[in-house]
């Protein structure tokens, strides 16, 4: 799960150092508000061909464990 995780990259000079997918500008929360927006995996690979199954997943991961953060304050989503 940790080299998946790898591929989830921040750099502060980068999308305002926002989590991001191997280094490109395309964030982990496009991809994720590509698939709330009902894409499957195929139509979101389809859209953004230079992400991989893996970024996908990754994304998700990535996404699962910030949530799972025992600070996150729930009230301000």
């Amino acid at each position: 799960m940790s080299e998946l995780l790898s591929r989830i990259t921040v750099n502060p000079r980068q999308c305002g150092g926002r989590p991001c997918i191997r280094g490109m500008r395309i964030r982990v929360s496009d991809v994720l508000d590509l698939f709330a927006s009902g894409l499957s995996q195929g139509e979101i690979l389809e859209e953004m061909p230079d992400l991989e199954a893996g970024d996908l997943k990754a994304c998700l991961i990535y996404a699962a464990r910030k949530l799972n953060h025992p600070r996150l304050n729930l009230l301000s989503i």
